[in-house]
């Protein structure tokens, strides 16, 4: 894509947008922050896989030969983010009196089955915590003289030790930060955080190792550093989180990888073990911050059992730009719904037809403004409508519209030319009536009412309108019903 225009990213960092000129030249080297599988994963959670995702589509469109990481956190993350509180996993093993193994890989499934719903890539590696905990002894080993402390409960990485420290939090002259870090006797600074924990005296973790600190497990922090600089090197070239992660997990990550690199201030984004830092923002709700801690939350399985295809949920994602708040509500679903199905319904003529080259003048505005849009810092809200344009696009040759579909939707990954209209009816998991009930009953009313006894056709739409199912006659997009 020699005539692309150039690719610009927000570097959280610097708090700016900055060119992507890549560390290795013509590769892209990319860490995800992955989950801790203690629970499922909520939809704000997804939020960040499906933004790392077009990240990721969009280097790979752009030519860039991709190695994108995505870590699973099965050890070392607390209750509290601030560095304090239970081992999230030891205690969900408690809760259900099973092996935290066994927590550790159903939820790990879980979390890959929202993942493949959401069309998400699979990354060139799933990193595990625990397979890695030889690295992170050894890597502790070679900051500890400079840079760290032992107190009775583990061993402390001291923040003084490396320059900026905070930066990317901004945590001196913004609201959250380093009042957030936990209170621990003997700190030598409140923001001092735990590279290794020492299990307490007369007590046995299902998950602990021996390391020159005593018995313990690695701190939350540590694992990021180490798997990102052994899978990619540092430095690499993005690293990109909630943006939850970038007020603690964050710098305290990019403290350690100053101290392992020996490297000076964060003027030089480098030594910060990554060139580019980028957050996506929050999903909300009007009640607020999603959270797992009030029971039932909104989970991608929701969405799918009261009968949404979890392509709309992608759809919602993709139509505000990744660094904006976006809130969730059903209508906003509902209506992303409805524009996926519009796109499908378009993309239909296409299927059956072998792609042509793009090139074709009447596209030329549509994808300048695509490539453009995505050039932009993701932007994937204008994105979506120059994609719209070309399929509005009339008197053309449908081998070069498909070409056209293909290469935009490779980005967007919405799998138009995938999907049947059918895929994204409305239909809850918990209906009491089955399709071919309804598509039964659709066709007795078609025929009652080609013989214009609408006495009969209406007693059928009243007998599917107390099952739940709507009949949408007016239905422009052609949905013969949905499942109320």
């Amino acid at each position: 894509m020699t005539d692309a225009p150039q690719l610009t990213l927000f570097n959280s960092l610097n708090r700016q947008l900055e060119p992507f000129v890549p560390v290795h030249e013509g590769e892209a080297r990319v860490y995800t922050c992955g989950p801790t599988v203690y629970n499922y994963p909520h939809i704000g959670n997804m939020r960040a896989y499906v933004f790392a995702d077009v990240l990721g589509r969009t280097l790979s469109w752009r030519g860039y030969k991709l190695t994108h990481i995505i870590n699973i956190t099965d050890v070392g993350h607390l209750t509290d983010d601030a560095d304090a509180g239970e081992d999230k996993l030891e205690k969900m093993a408690a809760q259900k009196k099973q092996s935290i193994w066994d927590i550790a890989e159903h939820y790990t499934q879980a979390f890959k089955a929202d993942v493949a719903a959401l069309n998400i890539r699979e990354p060139a590696e799933w990193s595990v915590a625990t397979d890695y905990i030889a690295e992170m002894i050894d890597f502790a080993k070679k900051i500890e003289a400079k840079h760290c402390y032992q107190l009775d409960s583990g061993l402390y990485f001291d923040v003084s030790t490396v320059a900026d420290y905070g930066r990317l939090a901004r945590a001196v002259t913004e609201d959250e930060g380093e009042s957030r870090i936990g209170d621990v006797e003997g700190k030598r600074n409140a923001a001092d955080f735990a590279i290794w924990r020492t299990t307490p005296e007369g007590e046995t973790r299902q998950m602990e190792w021996d390391s020159p600190w005593g018995r313990g497990a690695p701190g939350w922090h540590l694992e990021c550093s180490v798997m990102g600089g052994k899978l990619l090197g540092f430095p690499f070239d993005i690293h990109t989180g909630g943006i939850d992660h970038r007020e603690i997990h964050h710098p305290n990550e990019i403290a350690q990888n100053q101290a392992f690199c020996g490297c000076g201030g964060l003027d030089d984004p480098a030594h910060s073990g990554a060139r580019y830092w980028m957050h996506n923002n929050f999903l909300v709700e009007r009640s607020g911050k999603m959270s797992k801690s009030s029971g039932e939350f909104l989970r991608l399985q929701l969405l799918i059992d009261k009968g949404y295809h979890p392509l709309a949920y992608r759809m919602m994602c993709l139509q505000a730009h990744y660094r904006s708040e976006l809130e969730f509500s059903w209508e906003g679903l509902g209506a992303a719904l409805t524009r996926l199905k519009r796109m499908v319904m378009a993309v239909q003529p296409l299927r059956d037809v072998e792609s042509a080259a793009t090139d074709h003048p009447k596209f030329a505005q549509a994808l300048a403004k695509f490539e453009e849009a995505m050039a932009d810092d993701l932007n994937t809200a204008i994105a979506l409508t120059a994609l719209e344009d070309a399929l509005a696009t009339k008197k053309v040759d449908a081998g070069i519209k498909r070409a056209v579909v293909e290469r935009m939707d490779a980005v967007l990954g919405l799998g138009l030319l995938d999907l049947a209209r059918t895929d994204l009816r409305i239909r809850p998991k918990d209906a009491q009536i089955t399709e071919a009930e309804i598509e039964d009953a659709l066709e007795r009313r078609k025929a009652a009412r080609a013989e214009k006894d609408f006495a009969t056709s209406d007693a059928i739409r009243d007998e599917l309108a107390a099952k739940g199912v709507e009949v949408m006659d007016g239905d422009p997009l052609g949905w013969e019903w949905k499942l109320a």
